[in-house]
């Protein structure tokens, strides 16, 4: 029951932040659109570091001076793959595909957290050391609070494209739902998963910077001169939550 509830812990986080969709009024107006953009690409760029990459680096340390390369190559290969997706998804209304890479690239980067979440309470499992378990609990409460601002630029986005309230809170929620899943599906599998997981998180962490760089960045700097304090105000937002409780 304890890892159950460990493990469900930074789906909670993005389900807190997809609810505060029910708090808008209407659509949001082109200036305050512009202002979410830049503040959630601000938000990705900082996850992608913190969150991903860097782990993924202290993660490779056994290659001593080549610690870079599971990064650098899970990076890169990340970007690849969201540059082709982009290509799959050159009919879809501008909009939508706007905001369908968006959520695709956070979800993505759910996937590599939730694995981690799932190798701290496996290493409890295999130790039965309450210190861990204690250290897993935080782990996955400090993921929880880094999901909250990511469940609101899912969920605030579709609101105003034109979904109800009821599905971008949803669709929001759902972005979260692969953490539980790969966390437990990690537990099952910690031998085949640990080796290959900083190449996951740099892979997420290519896909979430191309996402910024193709969409985030040029919809929420056009003709709006406040875009690059919004963005950086996200950047520390989630800079300060990732060092903090990551």
């Amino acid at each position: 029951m304890n890892i159950l509830l460990g493990i469900m812990i930074p789906f909670l986080g993005t389900m807190i932040g997809s609810f505060f969709v029910f708090f808008m009024r209407g659509n949001i107006k082109k200036s305050k659109e512009k202002m979410l953009l830049s503040f959630a690409a601000g938000v990705m760029i900082a996850a992608s570091v913190w969150s991903l990459l860097l782990p993924a680096i202290d993660m490779s340390e056994g290659y001593g001076r080549f610690a870079f390369f599971p990064a650098a190559f899970g990076f890169f290969l990340g970007v690849l793959f969201l540059f082709f997706i982009n290509y799959a998804t050159e009919k879809l209304e501008k909009s939508n595909k706007k905001t369908s890479k968006m959520i695709f690239a956070i979800t993505l980067h759910n996937i590599p957290e939730g694995m981690a979440v799932g190798v701290c309470f496996a290493y409890f499992l295999a130790t039965k050391d309450l210190v861990s378990l204690t250290s897993a609990f935080v782990f996955s409460l400090g993921i929880a609070i880094q999901n909250i601002p990511e469940g609101a630029i899912i969920s605030m986005p579709l609101r105003s494209s034109g979904c109800s309230k009821l599905k971008a809170f949803i669709y929001g929620t759902l972005s979260g739902i692969v953490e539980p899943i790969f966390a437990f599906l990690t537990i099952l599998l910690t031998g085949i998963v640990v080796p290959i997981l900083p190449y996951l998180l740099s892979f997420a962490s290519g896909a979430m910077v191309y996402v910024v760089c193709d969409e985030l960045i040029p919809e929420g700097r056009d003709d709006y001169k406040y875009s690059p304090i919004f963005l950086a105000l996200g950047f520390l937002v989630m800079m300060i939550l990732d060092v903090c409780f990551g």
